[in-house]
Order: C-alpha cells, then structure tokens, then sequence
C-alpha cells in the first residue's frame, strides 16, 4: 500500500511538470510514467522486463491498428471483439514471460489503474484551473 501511495505522489508530482511542456513531450512523458507504474506494479526483474517490454509495445500496436481499422465500422461491438482477440493473444505470450495467469492479468489491470490514475489527475487539474471538460 505504501508503495502505491508514493507511486502515485511520485506520478503526480512529475505530472506537475507535463502540462508546461510542448505535447509530443507530455506523450513521452506520460510513456515513461506507465513504463514505470507497470514495471513496479509487475515487479519486473530485468530478464522479464527485456522480454517483456518489447512484446508490450507489439501489443500496443497491435490494439492501435485495431482502432485504425475499426474507427468507421457501424458495428459497435467489432473493435471490442478485436480487442478481446488482441488480449487474449499477447495473455499468452505476457504468461510465457511473467510465469504465472495471475501476473499475466495484471498486466490488463495495471493499463486500466493507470488510465484512471491519469484521467483523475487530469480531472483534478481541470477543476483546479476551471477548463472545460
């Protein structure tokens, strides 16, 4: 708990930092928070993390084509199809490198936490400089 607890200050004290940068290196920036969220929240070592982080990003993309693909189609349901059968793919190869299902979901869990780390932060601040929604 203690460590989720600096975790956090330490993400929001670096996001004090994003908002006086240009955008390109806010989205760099934020990168770099979710690398380390998920790297302490996984408790990577540094065999998982080179085996990891490179499958990730494969992952990332894959979701990212997924959307591209999906951005025009009516159906509502079919980019959360492709991304169940986008999780369900790389839940495989993230549990041939984390060892174990439990970690393998964590990996899903911690994009989420993250994301509602970040849209609270920026909701905060928000309401802290009264810009709209």
């Amino acid at each position: 708990m203690k460590k989720n607890v600096t975790l956090i200050l330490f993400t929001l004290l670096i996001g004090l930092k994003l908002f006086a940068q240009p955008a390109n290196n806010r989205y760099a920036n934020i990168q770099g928070l979710k690398i380390a969220y998920i790297t302490r929240q996984l408790n990577l070592n540094s065999t998982e993390a080179q085996q990891f982080w490179p499958v990730y990003y494969t992952y990332l993309d894959a979701l990212k084509d997924a959307r591209k693909n999906n951005i025009h189609n009516p159906d509502a349901l079919a980019l959360d199809e492709a991304n169940l059968i986008i999780k369900k793919s790389y839940y495989n190869q993230f549990k041939q490198i984390l060892g174990t299902d439990e970690r393998a979901n964590k990996v899903f869990v911690c994009e989420r936490n993250f994301r509602l780390v970040l849209k609270n932060e920026l909701e905060k601040r928000r309401q802290q400089n009264n810009l709209p929604h």
